[in-house]
């Protein structure tokens, strides 16, 4: 979440513990709050590095 903000995405904890991402005001992705899925998180990494995200 930190490197997410260091490079300009918001990120909000929605009440079920997911987190939203967004870019310049605009919706992102929604990332899991736990890792139950692995292909969730994996999903979500690829609309992050579509929309900037360098790791």
């Amino acid at each position: 979440m930190k490197a997410l903000e260091k490079q300009g995405f918001e990120v909000r904890q929605t009440k079920n513990g997911h987190y939203q991402v967004f870019k310049d005001g605009g919706f992102v992705t929604v990332l899991p709050g736990t890792p139950s899925d692995h292909r969730s998180l994996k999903n979500s990494m690829a609309y992050l590095r579509r929309a900037g995200f360098k790791r």
